[in-house]
Protein backbone atom coordinates (compact mmCIF):
# COMPACT_ATOMS: atom_id res chain seq x y z
CA UNK A 1 0.00 0.00 0.00
CA UNK A 2 1.29 3.50 -0.87
CA UNK A 3 1.26 6.36 1.61
CA UNK A 4 -1.81 8.46 2.13
CA UNK A 5 -2.14 11.83 -0.45
CA UNK A 6 -4.38 14.47 -0.72
CA UNK A 7 -5.58 15.06 -4.02
CA UNK A 8 -6.02 19.07 -4.35
CA UNK A 9 -9.02 20.30 -6.53
CA UNK A 10 -6.88 20.51 -9.41
CA UNK A 11 -6.56 17.03 -9.69
CA UNK A 12 -9.90 15.98 -9.14
CA UNK A 13 -11.00 18.46 -11.68
CA UNK A 14 -8.76 16.88 -14.57
CA UNK A 15 -9.76 13.42 -12.68
CA UNK A 16 -13.82 14.05 -13.66
CA UNK A 17 -12.59 15.27 -16.91
CA UNK A 18 -10.99 12.34 -17.97
CA UNK A 19 -7.88 14.60 -18.65
CA UNK A 20 -4.45 12.85 -18.59
CA UNK A 21 -1.55 13.87 -17.12
CA UNK A 22 0.96 12.69 -13.92
CA UNK A 23 -1.14 13.96 -10.87
CA UNK A 24 -4.62 12.38 -12.25
CA UNK A 25 -3.25 9.42 -13.21
CA UNK A 26 -1.80 8.58 -10.00
CA UNK A 27 -5.05 10.14 -8.58
CA UNK A 28 -6.93 6.88 -10.86
CA UNK A 29 -4.09 4.61 -9.66
CA UNK A 30 -4.51 5.38 -6.20
CA UNK A 31 -8.19 4.45 -6.71
CA UNK A 32 -7.59 1.05 -8.55
CA UNK A 33 -4.97 0.52 -5.91
CA UNK A 34 -7.63 1.34 -3.37
CA UNK A 35 -4.97 3.60 -1.97
CA UNK A 36 -6.25 6.27 0.81
CA UNK A 37 -7.12 8.47 -1.11
CA UNK A 38 -7.84 12.05 0.97
CA UNK A 39 -9.99 14.88 0.89
CA UNK A 40 -9.74 18.39 2.90
CA UNK A 41 -13.49 19.90 3.40
CA UNK A 42 -12.68 22.53 1.66
CA UNK A 43 -11.60 20.43 -1.80
CA UNK A 44 -14.88 18.46 -1.45
CA UNK A 45 -16.45 21.53 -1.25
CA UNK A 46 -14.92 22.92 -4.63
CA UNK A 47 -15.00 19.71 -6.48
CA UNK A 48 -19.02 19.73 -5.84
CA UNK A 49 -19.89 23.55 -6.11
CA UNK A 50 -18.00 23.16 -9.71
CA UNK A 51 -21.01 20.67 -10.70
CA UNK A 52 -23.82 22.06 -13.02
CA UNK A 53 -25.64 18.62 -13.80
CA UNK A 54 -27.83 17.24 -10.66
CA UNK A 55 -27.43 13.55 -11.55
CA UNK A 56 -23.97 13.85 -11.77
CA UNK A 57 -23.52 15.99 -8.46
CA UNK A 58 -25.55 13.55 -7.28
CA UNK A 59 -23.30 10.56 -8.18
CA UNK A 60 -20.13 12.20 -7.52
CA UNK A 61 -20.76 13.46 -4.05
CA UNK A 62 -21.85 9.67 -3.59
CA UNK A 63 -18.18 8.59 -5.00
CA UNK A 64 -16.79 11.28 -2.83
CA UNK A 65 -18.04 9.86 0.39
CA UNK A 66 -15.92 6.45 -0.15
CA UNK A 67 -13.11 8.51 0.53
CA UNK A 68 -11.33 9.96 4.08
CA UNK A 69 -12.10 13.93 4.56
CA UNK A 70 -9.57 15.25 6.95
CA UNK A 71 -11.30 16.72 10.22
CA UNK A 72 -9.75 19.56 12.05
CA UNK A 73 -11.82 22.14 14.18
CA UNK A 74 -13.00 24.56 11.71
CA UNK A 75 -11.94 27.57 13.86
CA UNK A 76 -8.24 25.94 14.64
CA UNK A 77 -8.00 25.31 10.61
CA UNK A 78 -9.18 28.75 9.82
CA UNK A 79 -6.55 30.14 12.01
CA UNK A 80 -3.93 28.29 11.02
CA UNK A 81 -4.53 28.88 7.40
CA UNK A 82 -4.77 32.77 8.32
CA UNK A 83 -1.06 32.12 9.93
CA UNK A 84 0.20 30.60 6.76
CA UNK A 85 -1.22 33.18 4.81
CA UNK A 86 0.27 35.89 6.72
CA UNK A 87 4.06 34.06 7.28
CA UNK A 88 3.83 34.12 3.38
CA UNK A 89 2.56 37.58 2.92
CA UNK A 90 5.69 39.18 5.54
CA UNK A 91 8.36 37.43 3.06
CA UNK A 92 6.34 39.54 0.44
CA UNK A 93 4.60 36.38 -1.21
CA UNK A 94 0.78 36.55 -2.11
CA UNK A 95 -1.13 33.35 -2.47
CA UNK A 96 -3.76 34.14 -4.72
CA UNK A 97 -7.05 32.12 -3.64
CA UNK A 98 -6.92 31.80 0.41
CA UNK A 99 -8.07 28.21 -0.04
CA UNK A 100 -5.10 27.24 -1.28
CA UNK A 101 -4.01 28.01 2.45
CA UNK A 102 -6.08 25.91 4.05
CA UNK A 103 -5.76 22.87 1.89
CA UNK A 104 -2.08 23.58 2.48
CA UNK A 105 -2.64 24.50 6.28
CA UNK A 106 -4.40 20.64 6.54
CA UNK A 107 -1.19 18.75 4.58
CA UNK A 108 0.97 20.36 7.00
CA UNK A 109 -1.27 19.46 9.87
CA UNK A 110 -1.80 15.54 8.81
CA UNK A 111 2.10 15.50 7.55
CA UNK A 112 0.78 14.43 4.58
CA UNK A 113 2.09 15.23 0.87
CA UNK A 114 -0.32 17.25 -1.71
CA UNK A 115 -0.45 15.71 -5.25
CA UNK A 116 -1.80 19.25 -7.20
CA UNK A 117 -1.69 20.97 -10.73
CA UNK A 118 -1.34 24.57 -9.11
CA UNK A 119 1.41 26.64 -8.82
CA UNK A 120 0.67 28.36 -5.60
CA UNK A 121 1.40 24.86 -3.70
CA UNK A 122 5.16 25.17 -5.36
CA UNK A 123 5.31 28.28 -3.62
CA UNK A 124 3.81 27.55 -0.66
CA UNK A 125 6.25 24.57 -0.07
CA UNK A 126 9.44 26.28 -0.42
CA UNK A 127 8.65 28.37 2.40
CA UNK A 128 6.40 25.98 4.73
CA UNK A 129 6.90 22.28 5.94
CA UNK A 130 4.04 21.79 2.73
CA UNK A 131 5.44 18.26 1.28
CA UNK A 132 4.14 18.40 -2.27
CA UNK A 133 4.61 15.07 -4.43
CA UNK A 134 6.46 15.65 -7.89
CA UNK A 135 5.97 13.20 -10.95
CA UNK A 136 9.77 11.29 -11.69
CA UNK A 137 11.45 12.01 -14.41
Amino acid sequence: MSEPLIFDTSVWIDFLRNKGNPPSDLLTAYIEKNDQVLLTPTILQEVLQGIRDDTQYQHIKEILSYFTTLQHPPVQAAVGSADLYRSLRKKGLTIRKSNDCLIAFYAIEFSTALVHSDNDFDLISKHTKLKTWKPRS
